[in-house]
């Protein structure tokens, strides 16, 4: 696969994004290269004190004349030493503290970009291939960080030693010179071409990265149905392509360092003889000799160092876009200005014309008013499709209309400040997300949370009992997601959460309905009773959860048709005929609850 940038612009683009990383953290890049380059002159200042203790101490004792400079010969060669040991330490300590630290601001910054974004743009990015942009992207841009600083000390490095070269003999100084440029034509050349791989090595690593995340997401799905095998085909087919590619690129990767690996051995062999045939005419010493012959054998492993970074640059182009692509999306939640109000009462509801469609799908709700009184309790029904769910995500903010407005206590929505209207509302979905914490965490999420207000939430979403029935009581770790407690336990503790907060507005969308029937109603009256301070709106499909609410939204294709007490909707043949199928329903699922052919305990 080859890139649309020729190899310089893959260079210079390489350098961009070195430069927009050094300038977030330019104190240990600094530091870093100031050891670099200490290091970088300790090694040219050692083979100017090899030269003199050829020239001054070995010829005059190989020729039968002693040498009382030993001691100075001494001193120079320990001097360069710690010279060297002190920049190796410099530049290794701040490289290191340079590319983690970059990296890790990089993903700090990625994860509050992305949390700011609607939902419409998480809902066209695979979770899997975010996740890789967040992990193998970020180590694989800021990699090059490591080897940066001892690059730029050993570009110094050889310009030192060439200039050394070119100062003892010009002929060997042009051979140098020849070397180097050669050397970086080499490095550029195959950074080209590992730029250009590199575009699908990311790509494909993300595939595999989603693939594998719906694979492990999904496992009980993939058990239940028995498609263990076909999963694995799967990954192995997209880990495959990714082998390939990554085999693609070892092989370019041996091919030019082949030829850069070569180079040194000729160049070192030229100059040899050379500098033999320039002693021999009296143009240089042999201590001269020596000196260049060491300089060409201790910048051997900088131009190797040289050629990594230009390689790493090539590879982190691809991975720096990828990550780009997330950073600079601009679909971005707008928030205004409006602060949560500080008061202890339930929030009205108002929904003025409000329409809305998923991206490229027909509308979901159209032309909808709505209109509910502070602290009533209000059931949304309808049939699967009709838009309940999308109208709770309307009122939380989580989606937002196409035209027209959802107010809360005659505030729209979209005026509130970022973060303030989660302050006033509460949303609870079916499927209950947990966090890796204890239950306590879990309800609280927060530290500054009294206990008793944790504990009187549980109470209310009549969770308190099993909680305290568990080993470690509100301090027992739940696991991932949850998967220590059955489905109607996870419900219960998610409406715990909801309730821990307090909210003007409690949004459930059917978020009771993996627990009994006899245990749902009783949290409904719970919630009646309570006298809380919210305005409560169920999605639901339980007759008698139906029957416990003070109104009912009757939503049917997009639009609502009724809005009144149970009783009076139960006239309408469209709503008492989707009650008649609830009831039919409820009815065939407790039976099987009875012959113990519902799964689990999710109902307990």
């Amino acid at each position: 696969m080859s890139t649309s940038l020729s190899p310089a612009a893959v260079v210079r683009t390489g350098l961009q994004v070195v430069t927009a990383h050094v300038r977030r953290r330019p104190v240990p890049f600094a530091i870093a290269v100031l050891g670099s380059l200490l290091f970088s002159a300790a090694i040219v200042a050692s083979s100017v004190v090899l030269g003199w203790v050829t020239d001054e101490l070995i010829v005059p004792v190989l020729d039968g004349n002693g040498t009382g400079r030993i001691r100075l010969a001494v001193a120079l060669i320990v001097g360069v030493g710690v010279a060297k040991a002190v920049g190796i330490i410099l530049r290794r300590a701040a490289a290191a503290a340079l590319q983690y630290g970059t990296k890790n601001d990089l993903r700090e910054r990625i994860v509050d970009h992305q949390l700011g974004l609607t939902m419409r743009w998480y809902a066209s990015h695979p979770t899997g291939d975010l996740l890789s942009v967040a992990e193998a992207d970020t180590t694989q841009a800021t990699y090059v960080l490591a080897p940066l600083p001892y690059g730029v000390g050993a570009a110094a490095l050889l310009l030192g030693a060439a200039a050394i070269i070119a100062v003892t003999d010009p002929w060997m100084g042009v051979i140098a010179v020849l070397w180097v440029a050669t050397s970086l034509a080499i490095n550029i050349r195959g950074s080209w071409r590992m730029a250009g791989l590199g575009q699908a090595v990311q790509r494909l690593r993300g595939e595999v990265a989603s693939t594998a995340h719906e694979s492990f997401d999904g496992a009980l799905t993939v058990k239940a149905l028995g498609r263990e095998r076909d999963e694995t085909r799967r990954l192995r087919r997209d880990a495959e392509r990714l082998r390939d590619q990554l085999v693609e690129l070892g092989v370019i990767r041996a091919t030019y360092n082949v030829a850069h690996e070569l180079l040194p051995g000729v160049v070192t062999v030229i100059v040899v003889v050379l500098g033999a045939w320039r002693i021999t005419a009296d143009v240089i010493t042999a201590g001269e000799l020596v000196r260049v012959t060491f300089l060409l054998s201790l910048v051997l492993w900088p131009s190797r160092l040289i050629g990594f970074t230009l390689w790493q640059l090539g590879d982190s182009v691809p991975a720096w876009h990828r990550v780009q692509s997330v950073l600079t999306a601009d679909d971005e939640v707008a928030y205004g200005e409006r602060q949560a109000t500080e008061v202890d009462r339930p929030a009205p509801v108002e929904g003025d014309g409000v329409r809305f469609a998923y991206p490229d799908g027909p509308p979901v709700l159209d032309a909808v008013q709505l209109d509910i009184p502070a602290g009533r309790t209000v059931a949304v029904v309808g049939p699967t499709g009709s838009g309940k769910t999308t109208l709770t995500l309307l009122l939380a903010r989580l989606w937002d209309p196409v035209s027209g407005a959802i107010r809360l206590d005659a505030r729209d929505v979209r005026d509130f400040a970022s973060g303030e209207l989660a302050r006033e509302l509460a949303y609870v979905t079916q499927e209950a997300f947990l966090f890796d914490d204890t239950v306590r965490g879990n309800i609280a999420l927060r530290d500054d949370l009294d206990p008793k207000d944790v504990e009187r939430a549980a109470r209310m979403a009549r969770a308190h009992e099993f909680v305290s029935a568990l080993p470690g009581g509100y301090d027992t770790r739940v696991g991932e997601r949850g998967v220590a407690l059955s489905g109607g336990q996870r419900q219960r503790l998610a409406l715990a959460r909801a309730l821990a907060q307090q909210p003007r507005l409690l949004l459930l969308d059917d978020a009771t309905s993996a627990v009994d029937p006899s245990v749902e109603a009783e949290i409904l009256r719970n919630l009646k009773d309570a006298d809380l301070p919210a305005t409560v709106l169920i999605v639901a499909y339980r007759p008698s959860s139906i029957a416990l609410a003070d109104e009912v939204v009757f939503v049917e294709d997009g639009r609502i048709v009724a809005h009144d007490r149970h009783e009076t909707l139960l006239r309408l043949p469209a709503y008492s005929r989707l009650l008649r199928a609830y009831e039919q329903d409820a009815q065939r699922r407790d039976q099987h609850r009875s012959a113990g052919r519902v799964p689990g305990g999710a109902a307990t």
